[in-house]
């Protein structure tokens, strides 16, 4: 099962086959031979290697079944591209690739609109990533995407960051015994006056509340601390500043 789901695209996840390594090897070595039937069963059997793949953009609210899709035309260039010879298992060069094809088609149907010509370059980076990781079957550095690209270092980085998907304040980035910490946790609000939760009518509302409570309130909304700041000054765990948080804030909210 994968998310209460069986079928994917069609496809019955739950019944999907999985090849052993001696079985990849050879499939991958009739497939460069030109078998298509070697490389339509090497397909096949590494669907659960885009399954994987596509359940860490989960949280994304994109359609899976496209995503799948996507994800299986990366791992159609892992196949086509693999080189057997090299001293590498096939899922630690296909996994790369997939992912890669996944963040492209996000980012090619992002809200968020950046020049076509940095686009462009950062899409010309990744596909000499790509061709240089085949190549050498390790991650090359940025400078020697650069210097294949005959680009500067900093054009590079500045194209590569232009397309980086944003992040939703709300997605989560930790869990612990269902206490979940999200991101907009983890940011300081050092703008007092900005500040959502009005400072008179909470200094009138905390003063009820026990003194670690307190501690944690003050720390977090009139300092402009993060949850990990907090946890590290009084002494007690992420997950627990989190809920000890929570837990005044609703009380706050009963009182005003």
């Amino acid at each position: 099962m994968y998310l209460n789901k069986v079928e994917i695209c069609g496809v019955n996840t739950s019944k999907l086959k999985v090849l052993k390594e001696a079985e990849k090897t050879e499939l991958l070595r009739r497939s460069r031979q030109g078998d298509k039937k070697a490389r339509e069963e090497l397909i096949s059997g590494n669907l659960r290697l885009v399954l994987s793949v596509v359940q860490k953009f989960i949280n994304r609210g994109e359609n899976l079944d496209d995503l799948f899709q996507v994800g299986c035309i990366g791992l159609i260039k892992a196949i086509d591209n693999f080189d057997p010879a090299q001293n590498v298992r096939f899922s630690t060069y296909g996994v790369p690739m997939i992912i890669g094809e996944i963040r492209r088609y996000l980012r090619d149907n992002n809200a968020i609109r950046v020049s076509r010509s940095m686009r462009d370059t950062a899409y010309r980076a990744m596909q000499t990533r790509e061709r240089l990781m085949g190549e050498n079957c390790r991650e090359p550095t940025v400078e020697e995407i650069a210097a294949e690209m005959g680009l500067a270092k900093k054009d590079v980085v500045l194209a590569l960051e232009s397309i980086v998907d944003p992040v939703s304040l709300y997605e989560p980035v930790y869990s612990d015994s269902g206490d979940t910490i999200y991101v907009m946790d983890q940011v300081g609000d050092k703008n007092d006056d900005a500040n959502w939760l009005d400072e008179i009518a909470i200094k009138e509302a905390i003063v009820r509340l026990n003194e670690r409570k307190k501690k944690i309130l003050s720390l977090r909304f009139f300092t402009g601390k993060t949850q990990m700041e907090v946890a590290a000054e009084i002494g007690i765990s992420q997950a627990q500043v989190s809920r000890l948080e929570k837990g005044a804030l609703e009380r706050i909210k009963k009182q005003i």
